[in-house]
């Protein structure tokens, strides 16, 4: 069964070193986007050039890089999804060197009345999801270490938001009625489809992973609106604050988490 696939005692069989080579050192802190119009900006507005890639089957992925205030920032566009973006926080950490990872995007709401009008700050993710099991032990919570961290840069520059537990499902065409209502009872505000298997990757390998959300299709009601997608989609005032907590998290000498 899927609870019994985190296995510590024997070795993995294939590794990032393989692959790539000697871990490299070109940064500390890396943006993780799933947006394309978010990316083209970034390299438009803040002049984000590539320096490495990821090599995948169906093609490279480039990973880029700017200086931010005297520090090399990275960004990349991951693909949707726990497994693939598991796997991308793992080869480009290995590729740049990253400790530190800033992962925002956008979520379905599960409860509009606590939600509205404000970004979403997850505190544990539901694991419905196939990667985390591979990476920590069974558990049907994992706690989102970077939470606090998040938290303080939010009320320092007052950003509206509110924390609660989300749900992580990589089968979005699977989010029955009935799985909803379950997750909103635990206090669930959103659904979204990372967050739980980014997370024990990044604790397995001992990196950092700072994110919040922005909800946008809503599933409270009696039938789906897909409401604000594609502005909690593609949001530049996002990655401007997604921006923001990279920087910070790259100069703090305490940016690591228990």
């Amino acid at each position: 069964m899927i609870t019994d696939t985190f296995d510590i005692s024997t070795e993995p069989i294939i590794t990032p070193e393989m692959v790539y080579g000697e871990r490299g050192e070109l940064c500390k802190t890396c943006i993780v986007t799933f947006s394309d119009r978010i990316l083209k900006n970034a390299i438009e507005k803040h002049g984000f050039k590539q320096i490495a890639k990821i090599s995948v089957c169906n093609g490279d992925i480039p990973i880029y890089g700017a200086e931010v205030n005297g520090r090399m920032i990275a960004l990349y566009l991951s693909p949707i999804g726990s497994g693939g973006a598991g796997n991308f926080v793992i080869e480009s950490s290995w590729i740049t060197g990253a400790d530190n990872y800033v992962m925002f995007g956008s979520a379905g709401c599960l409860d509009s009345k606590a939600v509205s009008g404000k970004l979403v700050l997850p505190t544990f993710a539901y694991r419905d999801e196939g990667m985390s099991y591979h990476y920590a032990a069974a558990g049907d919570y994992i706690r989102i270490k970077g939470s606090e961290f998040v938290k303080g840069i939010f009320d320092r520059m007052h950003i509206p938001y509110v924390e609660g537990r989300v749900w992580t499902t990589d089968a979005m065409y699977r989010e029955t009625r009935l799985n909803m209502q379950r997750r909103r009872a635990e206090g669930c505000l959103a659904v979204e489809m990372e967050l739980a298997g980014v997370q024990a990757v990044c604790d397995f390998h001992k990196l950092n992973l700072y994110n919040f959300l922005m909800v946008g299709d809503v599933l409270d009601l009696p039938e789906w609106e897909s409401g604000e997608l594609q502005n909690a989609n593609h949001s530049l005032d996002n990655f401007e604050l997604a921006l923001k907590i990279a920087c910070e998290c790259d100069h703090s000498e305490n940016s690591g988490l228990d």
